[in-house]
């Protein structure tokens, strides 16, 4: 039987919400979900339980279990952002008011899962954080997010694109992968936001892919393949 080694062990959640919005960049005005979760609001997920400038999360793959239903909210919004110093005015929140529209999903539930990718110490762009794990042993990470998704513990509250749509998970056994509770359908999504590129953070840039479902499950690239353009 194959020891999997705990950079090549997969984890899977199953998530799930009454809304979830996973914004469209190329729409400013209005708000317009994906059809489906993308692989970086699925990465914010796994962070929001365990992470650690050691390790980074790889999706692999997304399972689609219901069926892709939308609403349509209009809600009021502030039109302005804070200037963030000391001397900045304050923003009255009744004369900056919008109304603006949502259509995002609803009743939403997936099955999306990740590999914890342990970066070495001499790999790490912080100096500080090299030198903290030169005596690191990779293995407690592992120990640390299962304990933590077993128990429904999380450091930040996990949400579905955005703060208001919250979320709610469980840990998968690894027997749970597949199923016949899957979506159906058979989708090209088209281009879709992959993730952001965070490598110079002086100019951070998105990532993107061809997203295609078949029988409700999207297989998702690793970021440094050629299916991913930047």
């Amino acid at each position: 039987m194959e020891v999997k080694e705990y950079y090549d062990k997969e984890y899977g959640l199953e998530i799930w919400g009454d809304y979830a919005c996973f914004t469209r960049p190329e729409l400013k005005v209005e708000r317009v979900s994906y059809d489906v979760i993308t692989p970086s609001a699925a990465r914010n997920f796994f962070q929001a339980i365990f992470w650690k400038p050691a390790i980074e999360w790889q999706i692999t793959r997304i399972e689609v279990i219901n069926p892709i239903r939308w609403i349509s909210i209009r809600r009021n919004e502030v039109g302005a952002v804070g200037a963030g110093n000391a001397n900045a005015k304050p923003i009255i929140a009744t004369e900056k008011r919008q109304q603006k529209n949502t259509l995002m999903l609803r009743d939403v539930r997936y099955r999306i899962y990740a590999k914890m990718v342990y970066i070495p110490p001499q790999k790490r762009k912080n100096e500080k954080v090299r030198k903290a794990g030169s005596d690191e042993n990779p293995k407690k990470y592992q120990e640390m997010f299962e304990r933590r998704a077993g128990n429904g513990q999380f450091f930040t509250s996990p949400y579905l694109g955005t703060r208001e749509c919250s979320a709610y998970f469980r840990l998968l056994d690894e027997r749970e992968k597949g199923g016949s509770d899957l979506l159906q359908e058979t989708r090209d999504f088209g281009l879709m936001l992959y993730d952001m590129d965070f490598s110079n953070p002086d100019n951070i840039m998105p990532m993107f892919y061809f997203a295609k479902m078949n029988n409700g499950i999207i297989e998702v690239p690793d970021k440094e393949s050629e299916e991913v353009l930047r």
